[in-house]
């Protein structure tokens, strides 16, 4: 397989991987950073960023990356690789930044 579907399948991976949170997010009424809308995205933001952005963007990626049914094995492999690299940032970037869990300037959202 070439290098090119590789980086495409592990993309729709960090970007299907990126949908839960926010997805969980909005099912919970809760806010969460979004560059949409910024720290404080309310739930409904967070439906549309999570959903029809990274989730529907990272199908059609790992549709594309998949191509030929020979080079779909070694697409799922880069798929769940993007899928492990972004989760590990994220719980990383959460626990050392702060994302979503440092205190809110203004108090609870």
């Amino acid at each position: 397989m070439r290098r090119g579907p590789l980086v495409t399948a592990a993309a729709a991976g960090v970007l299907c991987a990126n949908s839960l949170p926010h997805l969980a997010t909005a099912a919970a009424g809760r806010t969460m950073l979004t560059p949409l809308a910024g720290r404080d995205s309310p739930a409904t933001v967070n439906a549309l960023w999570g959903g029809a952005t990274n989730l529907l963007a990272g199908l059609v990626l790992m549709r594309a990356a998949s191509g030929r049914s020979a080079e779909a094995g070694t697409a799922r492999e880069a798929f769940g690789i993007g899928v492990v690299a972004f989760s590990a940032w994220a719980v990383m970037g959460e626990r050392l930044l702060g994302f979503n869990s440092a205190p809110h300037p203004d108090g609870p959202p």
